[in-house]
């Protein structure tokens, strides 16, 4: 939404619209005045567009009880795991349910320090991998703070068959976003048949629904990550493939932009 400044560029017959994103504007990792900027350009994103899409449900409610407005729901999308690489597993000695895991940018709203502390507290003898840049400010500072033996800094792990390959075989897949519409990574997980203990807020249960676990505090997580085996495994992981199928596909996604941008201009 940050382009919304240059609207006014546009020439007066030309039909804009926009894809409002996540609340960009809420991300702690941007300074005071670059979230009041934030916050204007969804000011403006909203006053000077034609028509509105939310890739999230959630968005679409935020846009309608702050603004007023209506949008056209249109998720992001993802593709069901097809290949896995297991040269990654057996690089790190890692088979399958060994351990638990996180991707993530390593920045505070990912809620990496619940998590990490959680494991830490707890009594699981599984590993924990982290994956993500740990070489800004935050990143050095949670390898100090959380410097075990059961946790596993990677780093960043390119190929998207690594990671499906690595989200596949974990017994735990953590999911700590807390802000933004439809988590792009989040669709992965699910594509990859991973089981998913998810931050408990409305952006997450709208795409999960009951098919996973949700955490706000520690006393969510450490005793699901002292289970020794989890029973709801099979059917959450189930159900959430169906998602994949049928709601964020992207043979659906692009259908429905179609559909939506020729009706937009036929009116």
């Amino acid at each position: 939404t940050s382009s919304s400044v240059w609207n006014w560029l546009f020439s007066k017959e030309s039909v804009i619209i926009t894809n409002m994103d996540g609340l960009e504007w809420k991300r702690s990792k941007y300074s005071k005045l670059v979230q009041r900027f934030l916050l204007y350009a969804e000011r403006l994103a909203v006053k000077y567009s034609d028509y509105l899409i939310s890739d999230s449900v959630g968005i679409q409610k935020y846009l309608k009880k702050k603004y007023s407005v209506d949008s056209k729901y249109i998720p992001y999308g993802a593709n069901l795991i097809s290949d896995m690489d297991n040269s990654i597993l057996k690089e790190n000695n890692l088979i399958n349910n060994s351990y638990n895991m996180l991707i993530a940018r390593i920045e505070p709203e990912n809620s990496i320090e619940t998590i990490l502390q959680s494991v830490l507290e707890s009594d699981t003898k599984r590993k924990f991998l982290v994956i993500g840049n740990t070489q800004n400010k935050y990143g050095q500072y949670i390898k100090q703070k959380f410097n075990d033996d059961r946790i596993i800094y990677l780093g960043y792990v390119s190929g998207i068959k690594k990671l499906d390959t690595l989200r596949k075989n974990s017994n735990l897949y953590f999911h700590g976003h807390t802000v933004g519409g439809t988590n792009p990574s989040l669709l992965e997980a699910m594509s990859s048949h991973a089981l998913i203990c998810a931050h408990d807020n409305e952006f997450n249960k709208a795409i999960l629904g009951n098919d996973a676990f949700y955490f706000s505090c520690k006393k969510c997580i450490i005793p699901l990550l002292n289970q020794s085996e989890i029973i709801e495994r099979n059917n959450f992981i189930s159900n959430n493939v169906e998602k994949i199928r049928q709601n964020y596909s992207w043979e659906k996604v692009i259908s429905d932009y179609e559909s939506y941008l020729i009706s937009s201009l036929k009116e």
